[in-house]
């Protein structure tokens, strides 16, 4: 017989089987677990590629740029603001207001096919939308949207054997150009389908914030040729020219006492942005406007920082086109108001009378307004900035002179760029018309120093002809 000493000892040895046993079970579920939840990390699609301790720049910077302090420092004095600058409620985190779940028409792969450009089965006809049934799963985050924008058959309005758009296939940016990608929004492209797309996108790049109801009542104004086509009056400026030619003035302190003006003006359209202050400068800026690219926030804020310096509104002439660059509801009622000659129901412009901003000869035919998809379409394919992995990726976006240079990119023939930024800006004032030296300001809403190499990129690929100092 087994004595009881060693029964006991087998009963401990059994016990310890059990719970060793035991523990080893648990141990592998945990790991499966583990496995099964674990996220896996962004990298090698187009601009999200991750490197250890890296700011994540998505394209070649000057040798100058020292720290993220001074990029998103504020300029000198504080107490003037920049047009650029969003309000204090609108640097706080930002949540889009509605974000419904991804639909095929919208969620298609980030692969190689999208990096070179290629257009995307999901993508819009002649604006209107053939559903993938079944698309792949996308890992970009949702509020990218690089794939899936609208599309449509634009016709050629010049001859031109020489225009950008034959020219960009032979350069390092013939993958990122999409041609069909509509520049303005117009009444055929509202719908609720497009309303469900592009209320997943915030700010100007798409159209959550602003509700179906005052889209709709906007957007039917812009019901003409002249709201779907940047240069719509080509056939009457043209002159027996083949190649439209576009000069795009930017406000920078490079053009002081440049002597440029009769250059500008011998363009067939001169773009011009935010605090455009052409008088007792005609001789370095050029006097004539054809086409003024604003935010309702960028208006304001030009209106109040440079009324002592003679901007009182947006240049007022007969040739003068509006385009509005839409980054929140108030821009969509504003442009109601101006093209009813009504004033603005409500938000912060409530009550304004739109003459008072472009004249009481404004009709809707000389309003315009930047298409959401194209300047997603922008940030994502010429400006993807590091921003977008940050804190405040959902207050970035170009710059309004920027998405104006980009727009005559895509519409123009040949294009002069004067007053944009370039890497000695540090020689000149932040503005041309500035009374004394201020430094360029930086803002957490924009990549300025991205946005500086791109034009130099540009202009080396002969896509852009940059004004520069010798």
């Amino acid at each position: 017989m087994i004595s009881m000493t060693g029964m006991k000892l087998r009963r401990k040895l059994v016990l310890a089987l059990l719970t060793a046993g035991s523990l080893l079970c648990v141990y592998v579920l945990c790991v499966n677990l583990e496995g099964s939840w674990s996220i896996e990390p962004l990298r090698n699609f187009h601009g999200f590629s991750q490197k250890p301790n890296s700011s994540s720049r998505d394209s070649e910077e000057p040798q100058d740029r020292r720290n993220s302090s001074e990029r998103w420092s504020r300029p000198s004095p504080a107490s003037t603001r920049h047009p650029e600058h969003p309000s204090a409620a609108a640097l706080q985190k930002h949540t889009p207001a509605h974000t419904p779940p991804p639909t095929s028409e919208t969620q298609t792969a980030a692969g190689p096919q999208a990096a070179a450009g290629a257009t995307s089965k999901s993508e819009a006809v002649g604006g209107t939308w053939s559903s993938n049934p079944t698309p792949p799963r996308s890992t970009e985050p949702a509020f990218i949207g690089d794939t899936g924008y609208m599309t449509e058959d634009v016709p050629a309005q010049t001859n031109c054997t020489d225009g950008v758009r034959g020219r960009v296939a032979q350069t390092r940016f013939s993958g990122r150009f999409l041609g069909r990608v509509p520049v303005l929004q117009w009444a055929n492209h509202v719908s609720r389908d497009q309303y469900k797309r592009l209320s997943q996108y915030s700010g100007a790049h798409g159209w959550s914030g602003v509700d179906y109801d005052t889209l709709v009542e906007t957007l039917s104004v812009l019901n003409s040729s002249a709201n779907w086509l940047l240069l719509d009056d080509w056939s009457r400026r043209s002159n027996g020219s083949s190649c439209s030619r576009c000069a795009v003035v930017g406000n920078g302190g490079i053009l002081k006492d440049s002597g440029r003006g009769p250059e500008i003006d011998s363009h067939h359209y001169v773009f011009r942005t935010n605090g455009a202050i052409l008088k007792g400068f005609e001789q370095d800026v050029g006097s004539r406007t054809t086409h003024y690219t604003f935010s309702t926030n960028t208006l304001r804020n030009s209106m109040a920082s440079y009324a002592g310096l003679g901007f009182t509104g947006p240049p007022l002439s007969q040739e003068t086109r509006y385009v509005f660059l839409p980054d929140h509801y108030r821009d969509y009622l504003l442009m109601k108001a101006a093209a009813t000659h009504t004033a603005v129901e409500r938000g912060p412009e409530r009550a304004k009378d739109p003459t008072r901003f472009f004249g009481q000869d404004v009709t809707a035919e000389k309003l315009k307004m930047y298409h959401p998809d194209f300047v997603r379409y922008l940030r994502n394919r010429f400006l993807r900035s590091g921003t977008l992995k940050t804190r405040n990726k959902f207050i970035y976006r170009p710059t309004t002179g920027a998405v104006m240079l980009l727009a005559a990119l895509h519409s123009c023939d040949q294009v002069s760029a004067y007053g944009f930024m370039t890497p000695d800006y540090k020689n000149y004032s932040d503005h041309y018309y500035d009374r004394k030296y201020r430094p360029v300001g930086f803002f957490a809403n924009h990549d300025m120093r991205m946005e500086m190499t791109l034009w130099q990129q540009l202009h080396q690929a002969g896509l852009i002809t940059l004004y520069m100092h010798k």
